[in-house]
């Protein structure tokens, strides 16, 4: 059950709720956002506690969700959710000051694995002018299978990453990786990414959800599609609204990509979430060949947006510089995504 408190006192109807349900020694979560107020029980109630329940608030407050997953459920948006984060252009007229993922407009997401340098950054951004890139994307830190490979440049990258945002006005996101370094992160950038590597990792996701920032989520290497709407739900409980979900390849046995692509995972969370979904192709292929029939292939199928790495020196890459489009392959990918949008009704 999902009750929702959207009165003009939501904290005393909220109040009223939890009296109830502690009195029938249910368990729940209270997750605030903006003006609303969302109280997720764990279990469906009775027909005794609906009646009680139905005394202080409207039936139209009750959704009826009895899976595992409430908040990120369909059912409790049916219209599907639009992500708004504020441009940090400063001119825009007010209609477009916010970059909505989840709408009509399909969003491009590109740039390096990790920040390296200033130059590198300065380069990359100014040559996906051309891109219809809304988003900057570029790692400070960064886990690592091996504990010798490079590990990213911390603070100073972030620093180094909104420079570039500020010069070239493009929103800026970034892999978190520890608690400890969450105010820092959410201080320098838009979007905050949680990794496959942390998609379970449950304090990070209590922490992140509490921060309120919008936030990333990539899906487990393993993970199936409900394990990975539960981490979502994490997130939402916890007061983060602001949850774009993101396919990036899992374990299977082929030996041909580095992962594997789930496609049909976007159109199955399509029907399951009100979440808005898109799709890393870089991370799945690791190998750059394959990746513009990925992007085109994730379009078709419905995604919000694409998260693709570009590097303009990807042989010297301190990161994943084998799945690394160069600045202007991804500018004539673009064009021809901008195709596949039109085609389906959509924009880029």
């Amino acid at each position: 059950m999902l009750i929702q408190c959207e009165s003009s006192t939501p904290l005393k109807e909220c109040e009223k709720i939890i009296t109830i349900l502690e009195q029938y020694r249910l368990e729940y979560l209270v997750s605030r956002a903006e003006s609303k107020i969302w109280i997720g029980v764990s279990s469906s109630c009775s027909e005794v506690v609906l009646d009680a329940l139905k005394k202080v608030i409207s039936s139209q407050q009750l959704i009826p969700i009895t899976g595992p997953y409430k908040m990120v459920s369909r059912l409790c948006s049916p219209n599907g959710t639009i992500i708004k984060i504020l441009h940090p252009k400063k001119k825009l007229k007010s209609q477009n000051r916010f970059l909505e993922i989840g709408g009509k407009k399909i969003v491009l997401m590109a740039g390096p694995c990790a920040i390296e340098s200033q130059e590198q950054l300065e380069t990359i951004s100014h040559e996906l002018e051309g891109a219809s890139v809304s988003v900057l994307r570029a790692s400070a830190y960064k886990p690592r299978t091996s504990p010798y490979s490079f590990q990213g440049m911390g603070e100073e990258g972030l620093i180094l990453h909104r420079n570039a945002q500020k010069k070239h006005q493009l929103l800026i996101e970034t892999e978190i990786m520890d608690v400890r370094t969450l105010p820092l992160v959410a201080a320098h950038v838009d979007i905050i990414r949680i990794g496959a590597r942390n998609m379970q990792n449950y304090d990070l996701l209590k922490a992140v959800g509490a921060s309120g920032k919008p936030v990333i989520l990539k899906r487990g290497i393993a993970a199936t599609v409900e394990e990975f709407l539960m981490s979502a739900e994490y997130l939402m409980a916890h007061g983060n609204h602001q949850v774009i979900l993101c396919e990036r390849g899992i374990r299977t046995f082929e030996t041909s990509s580095r992962y594997t692509l789930d496609l049909s995972s976007v159109a199955v969370l399509k029907r399951l979430t009100h979440l808005p979904v898109i799709v890393d192709p870089s991370h799945a292929a690791g190998r750059k060949d394959i990746i513009p029939a990925l992007c085109k292939a994730a379009l078709a199928v419905g995604a919000d947006g694409l998260l693709v790495e570009v590097h303009h020196h990807p042989k010297v890459a301190k990161c994943d510089g084998s799945q690394a489009l160069l600045p202007h392959e991804f500018v004539e990918l673009s064009k021809e995504l901008k195709k596949i949008a039109n085609a389906i009704g959509r924009s880029l």
